[in-house]
């Protein structure tokens, strides 16, 4: 069965303690799993609707600085057997250009997730 939500989104970069935090908005908060660099929080529904990112430098293999020049992101995530999914595409400066990156970060997830997709997005 496909579940997808689509929602506007918001983000965060903690300087201090390195930590990169994607949210959906307008979405209640319901529980999180924590996985080895990441904490996913889900909703009721068992839709992903937060994403947290520790040493987001060292995961993303980008400098501090450029993290906190984020302007704006788009995050995918899936989960689908046991595997969570998260695309991420999201813009930055540097050198006073914008620049886009990518990433994509695979984790198995322990215990059973429902299959759901998620995007969101701040412009």
């Amino acid at each position: 069965m496909d579940r997808h939500l689509r929602g506007k989104g918001e983000f965060d970069y903690d300087f201090k303690n390195d930590i990169l935090l994607f949210k959906v908005k307008e979405r209640e908060y319901s529980h999180s799993v924590e996985l080895n660099s990441l904490i996913i929080d889900f909703d009721e529904e068992s839709f992903i609707v937060g994403l947290q990112i520790f040493n987001a430098s060292e995961t993303l293999c980008l400098t501090r600085e450029q993290l906190r020049g984020l302007k704006d992101f788009q995050m995918n995530c899936s989960i689908r057997e046991g595997l969570i999914r998260v695309n991420v595409n999201f813009s930055m400066i540097v050198r006073n250009k914008p620049v886009n990156y990518r990433p994509i970060i695979f984790e198995r997830i322990g215990k059973e997730v429902p299959y759901s997709q998620v995007t969101c997005q701040v412009n």
